[in-house]
């Protein structure tokens, strides 16, 4: 792989840090925390190979890992390595909070040229194709091949999303896709049946008419670009043209596709006859409507099911199902949210080896088990579900049996196997600005997905051309 100069590819990927929301639970409490500087372990013990009797013990090798993970999702991470540190004497991991996904990356590229970056490093899933054009990286199927390493047991969906032309480049580690949850209680008020929730966008369309009244609204969708990419991908269309940018780079954004205006149609339509809350883009505010009872129906992330559940607890009972389709028999998927791990390619070899065993801890079925009841994210690796502690989870939250399952039943294409550009961020940003234009009225759905689409593919052009230097 050719190492593209980071100055280079800064320029446009400045497009990539806009304050947004991070996909699946946002663990983002902001963060000003100076990047650390990384020393490499001094292993320069070569000059005094003749005094080996006096040779001091050599030290442990110092990884320093930059996370995203805050409040209780921080606790948790902290309590992973500090598990790692105490069964790995010969290395020692230093998880540090860099503040939101965007920030965290900006600090990554202003540490390059110095070098006081990370050994490794958590960046959310859309900014993979910035992560590889860098050049910055070193591949983890370089160390699975070197190893052996056995991948079988990695949920198929979840390794696809990180694998590019046939090479695994990150490990993923937070994992999560977006459901439907709603208010059984409410639903039994208002005739509907709580243990049948809608499938279609007309049955969600049906049931947020009869669950409006009396100072509750049927449903309520933040206007996140996630949501959109989620519920076209599940009806089997790409986001971008090229196999959704996974044949070759993508040249052309797809987002005003006649799925596209179905779908902000059918939501435009809720929303105009006020079956619908606009509450904005923010999903806490839709979480806390919900948990209000102030509306009955909410899209979220799996990554949210506990704090959801145990949240409602005492006041109502949450129903889950999966994402609604037009039509039942559209065939699709959904796609894997949240983050993976990358290797920095600028650290010792020793370091990067040790940041490797530090990434296949995080990947052991115990461990992923333990992170998935802390925090609601899916276990990466298919042996976790059986772990006990995830069975008795499973047992107390039954409401994550539809995510697991419709992780499970998505169909393998380009679609569900998500969308690589290196301006993703700033892309979902011109959905939500598009969704939003058609909200308040300013633009018809085609008009406001045509401009959406233009602007979006124009950045595309912009970026190919400046990797491609």
């Amino acid at each position: 792989m050719v190492k593209r100069n980071w100055k280079m590819v800064l320029p446009v990927a400045a497009m990539l840090v806009l304050p947004l929301s991070a996909c699946a639970s946002n663990p983002n409490n902001g963060g000003n925390e100076p990047s650390p500087t990384v020393s490499a372990s001094n292993t320069d013990t070569a000059a005094n190979a003749g005094a080996a009797s006096t040779e001091p013990a050599k030290e442990p090798v110092k990884v320093v890992w930059w996370h995203s993970m805050s409040g209780e999702l921080g606790t948790a991470a902290d309590k992973l390595v500090s598990d790692f540190n105490a069964s790995h004497p010969d290395i020692k991991v230093e998880g540090v909070f860099q503040g939101t996904y965007d920030e965290s990356l900006n600090k990554l590229k202003a540490s390059m040229d110095s070098k006081s970056g990370p050994s490794l490093i958590q960046v959310y899933e859309i900014g993979s194709k910035f992560m590889i054009d860098s050049g910055a990286v070193t591949p983890v199927q370089q160390f699975i091949d070197e190893e052996s390493y056995d991948i079988s047991s990695l949920e198929p969906n979840i390794r696809s999303y990180y694998t590019f032309d046939g090479k695994q480049y990150s490990m993923p580690f937070n994992t999560s896709n977006p459901i439907l949850y709603y208010n059984k209680d409410l639903f039994k008020k208002a005739g509907l049946d709580p243990n049948k929730p809608p499938v279609t966008y007309q049955e969600v369309a049906d049931a947020a008419k009869k669950l409006t009244g009396n100072g509750v609204t049927g449903a309520s969708f933040a206007i996140y670009g996630w949501f959109m990419e989620q519920l076209l991908a599940d009806q089997g269309k790409d986001l971008i043209n090229n196999g959704n940018g996974r044949e070759s780079a993508a040249t052309e954004s797809l987002i005003n596709q006649e799925a596209a205006v179905t779908t902000l149609t059918w939501w435009k339509g809720m929303v105009d006859n006020k079956s619908a809350l606009n509450l904005g883009r923010k999903t806490d505010d839709t979480k806390k409507a919900f948990l209000a009872g102030q509306i009955a129906m909410t899209l979220d992330s799996t990554a949210s099911l506990r704090g959801i559940v145990d949240g409602a607890a005492g006041k109502f009972e949450v129903g889950t199902a999966f994402l609604p389709k037009p039509d039942a028999s559209s065939e699709g998927g959904v796609v894997v949210g949240g983050a993976s791990n990358w290797i920095l390619n600028n650290k010792p070899a020793e370091e990067q080896k040790a940041a490797w065993e530090f990434m296949k801890y995080l990947a052991e079925p115990a461990v992923q088990a333990e992170w998935h009841i802390n925090t609601g994210y899916f276990p990466i690796t298919t042996k976790a579900y059986d772990e006990q502690i995830v069975k008795d989870n499973l047992a107390k939250y039954p409401q994550f049996q539809t995510a697991v399952d419709q992780l499970h039943a998505s169909k393998p294409s380009t679609a569900s196997q998500g969308a690589v550009m290196g301006v993703f961020p700033d892309a979902r940003q011109t959905v939500e600005g598009a969704i939003e234009e058609v909200f308040t009225g300013k633009k018809d759905v085609k008009a406001a997905l045509d401009d959406a689409a233009k602007q979006i593919t124009e950045k595309i052009d912009i970026y190919n051309k400046t990797v491609s230097k």
